[in-house]
């Protein structure tokens, strides 16, 4: 038995379960607000600054980058100071650099803080589900990670939505600023709310950084942990792409849908607010590898939904593919903490680099076929991500069943 598992962990409708579950949302709207916020308004950046499509995607894309980068450097250090320690220090910093972003007139000092800010947002993402991992029943774990999966798509929902009617107003600045305040607020609920760590064990008193070095090793040579953190860049990187590119496809003929109307697109994120937690609980029920599955067939559903003509039928597309997205993201970040007893915070971090390196490899590299060959083909590609997603994870990962 490791140190701390003596401790029991929050069971669910506990009160410290309750609390947890309320941090993450908050912390999950501090982060993914932020780091999401420019999306809905790419073609005002756009037109602002006088800068292609893919150029303006940048300031998604180096967000994240500077996050996929960060992500396994907070592992360790989460490990040896506490993780909730780390995700508060995150929060504070990140929010801090968007205020400053948000008013930095040279386009490329703009997105280097972007980066920046993006690195200091790394901590949540690489450190929340292995806190909640450790801090939760053994048998919650699946359901919590998915109302963990839940708050975040609240915080880029509420980002986006927030972002783009004020930015339509007053100007894109102002609606990253509106943004930034609204993390702020969010984070000073995480740091009331959180629960203090029960079962948290130093790397120092756990093996010293030598174990950690020898659990990262281990993940790196688990196949089934490379094919979740495979799932995790490919199906991250389509769906930030569609994302992306679907505000210039609406703004252009026939649909010309208005600027302040673009961020409306966001709110198909709530099928993933009602997914994510539902496929916890189907996962606790039938097993991690058919809702995976299952998760991604209904992304390909709402790709194909995506490609018919009228704007009612893109909009319900949009939202069945959010839904199957965040779906089979709950299930794949849970199973990736899941499957690595004493490694939970490099095989998090693992998985999250792996994801924001999609989002913002794919994200970005995406639009290189958009510019080219338009929307069809856009989609069809994020389509063959996702197919190539699932075959790998039913080959490889069918034999934990």
């Amino acid at each position: 038995m490791r140190p701390g598992e003596a401790v029991p962990g929050h069971e669910i409708g506990s009160p410290g379960y309750r609390r947890m579950l309320a941090a993450l949302v908050c912390a999950g709207i501090a982060t993914f607000a932020q780091i999401y916020s420019p999306q809905g308004m790419l073609p005002l950046i756009s037109a602002d600054l006088g800068i292609g499509p893919e150029r303006a995607a940048l300031t998604v894309s180096a967000a994240t980058a500077g996050l996929a980068l960060a992500v396994v450097p907070w592992s360790f250090l989460g490990d040896r100071i506490g993780r909730l320690r780390a995700m508060v220090i995150a929060v504070v910093a990140a929010t801090s650099l968007a205020l400053i972003a948000a008013w930095t007139p040279d386009v490329e000092l703009m997105l280097g803080l972007r980066f920046v800010e993006g690195m200091a947002l790394a901590g949540v993402p690489a450190l929340a589900m292995a806190y909640l991992s450790d801090e939760v029943d053994s048998r919650s774990r699946a359901i919590a990670a998915g109302w963990y999966v839940a708050g975040t798509t609240v915080g880029g929902l509420s980002g986006r939505v927030l972002a783009t009617p004020i930015a339509d107003l007053a100007g894109w600045r102002t609606g990253m600023t509106a943004v930034a305040l609204l993390a702020a607020a969010a984070a000073v609920g995480f740091v009331l709310l959180a629960p203090r760590e029960r079962r948290f064990v130093p790397s120092s008193a756990n093996g010293g950084s030598r174990a950690v070095l020898g659990r990262f090793a281990a993940t790196l040579r688990d196949p089934g942990q490379l094919v979740l953190f495979a799932t995790a860049f490919l199906l991250m990187g389509g769906f930030v792409a569609i994302y992306n590119y679907l505000s210039f496809h609406l703004a252009a003929p026939p649909y010309l849908v208005p600027a302040g109307l673009l961020g409306m697109v966001f709110l198909a994120y709530l099928g993933g607010t009602v997914s994510s937690p539902l496929a916890g609980r189907l996962a606790v029920r039938h097993g991690y590898l058919p809702v995976l599955l299952g998760a991604m067939v209904v992304m390909l559903v709402g790709l194909l939904m995506l490609l018919l003509g009228p704007l009612v039928s893109v909009l319900a597309g949009l939202l069945v593919m959010t839904a199957g997205f965040f779906a089979a993201h709950a299930i794949a970040s849970g199973w990736a903490g899941a499957r690595a007893e004493g490694a939970r915070s490099q095989a998090t971090g693992l998985y999250n680099l792996a994801y924001y390196l999609g989002s913002s490899v794919l994200g970005w590299g995406t639009g290189l076929m958009y510019a080219a060959s338009g929307w069809t083909a856009t989609v069809a590609l994020v389509g063959a991500f996702v197919v190539l997603s699932g075959v790998l994870t039913l080959v490889v990962l069918r034999r934990d069943q």
